[in-house]
């Protein structure tokens, strides 16, 4: 009776213990999913109506690319996470001038005080050769002291241009990105921050599609494909990742962690494109970041996906205004299990 009487009295805490188990796998399985909220198009619906998208499809974060009024009052109490970009464009200004990037933050940041902001890009894809390249590092620094005491982690989104090498382990910087990189790796590695990084499969099999074979691409289940020492490769989406993270270490960012800021598979526009493979893609991306790679294994990998729908209005190749999970009415392309 005593032992009965016991286990009743621990029934309450073991309860409790239960609820963070549940609430940890939750948080690992489903909440490192965020869909990208890009918005060059003239057809698009109101951006309440995408907020309300999101909570219906358990979507727990979003990124977007400019301070959007709009798209930022619809965010208010929503609960949901956001990364958002400082664009290509501000950077001359707020990486000039403290007092511009404290502007910059109290209008779009600030201002929202309900709304969750995850992270700032400052700035997305800027190549060495760009003239922006050289404000990157101290607009990170003048947003990072803006939202200083806001428990916001500042970045910059980059593609995999800059790394080479093969297999994943012998990654590495080109002469020209390593340059761009360090110093942002070092203030990464200072304030504990992420690197995000915009990882597409897609056009590594476009550019060479007699040798990266297109189920390797899609993530689809397959033999080991690439070995490397004790790591077995049998999706392209690891392989990436991990010559980003053998690149990271080789260059001071050992203890970074890589947030996948955009990844997906057009349905349109361009060689190997179809609704059938974006929606093979994405469905197993989503199962894919669940738990880390052979390099980095045991950790969910948070990972946004490109893009919530086309956008008739961006520049580029075709292929550049097909990448929607939705149609731009928000009805669905093709489903998506985003559990």
């Amino acid at each position: 009776m005593k032992m009965m009487s016991k286990l009743v009295a621990s029934l309450p805490l073991l309860l409790l213990l239960l609820s963070f188990i549940i609430a940890s796998f939750f948080d690992t399985a489903v909440g490192q999913i965020g869909v990208c909220y890009g918005r060059n198009g003239n057809n698009l619906r109101p951006a309440s109506e995408v907020v309300a998208l999101y909570q219906r499809q358990n979507i727990r974060r979003m990124r977007l690319y400019d301070p959007n009024p709009e798209a930022l009052n619809a965010l208010r109490g929503s609960n949901i996470e956001l990364l958002l970009d400082v664009p290509n464009p501000d950077l001359p200004k707020v990486g000039s001038s403290q007092a511009e990037a404290d502007t910059w933050v109290r209008n779009n940041v600030r201002n929202y005080n309900n709304v969750r902001f995850r992270y700032i890009s400052v700035g997305n894809e800027v190549q060495p050769s760009d003239p922006a390249a050289r404000f990157v590092l101290p607009a990170m620094q003048n947003i990072d002291r803006a939202v200083s005491g806001l428990g916001i982690k500042v970045s910059t989104s980059v593609d995999t241009r800059g790394i080479s090498g093969f297999p994943p382990s012998s990654g590495t910087f080109t002469p020209e990105f390593r340059n761009f990189i360090a110093p942002v790796i070092g203030f990464l590695v200072s304030k504990q921050s992420p690197l995000l990084v915009n990882l597409y499969t897609y056009f590594s099999h476009k550019d060479n599609m007699r040798d990266i074979r297109l189920d390797y691409a899609l993530l689809s289940p397959s033999p080991t494909v690439v070995s490397d020492g004790q790591n077995r490769y049998r999706n392209l989406f690891y392989a990436i990742l991990d010559t980003f993270y053998a690149s990271l270490e080789k260059a001071g960012g050992s203890s970074l962690e890589i947030v996948v800021s955009e990844s997906g598979w057009p349905t349109a526009g361009g060689p190997a494109t179809s609704v059938e493979n974006a929606r093979t893609y994405v469905n197993n991306l989503v199962q894919t970041v669940k738990t880390g790679s052979p390099r980095r294994p045991g950790k969910a990998i948070e990972t946004y996906i490109f893009a919530l729908y086309d956008e008739n209005l961006k520049l580029g190749d075709a292929v550049e205004r097909f990448w929607g999970l939705y149609l731009p009415n928000l009805q669905p392309k093709y489903g998506v299990n985003f559990n």
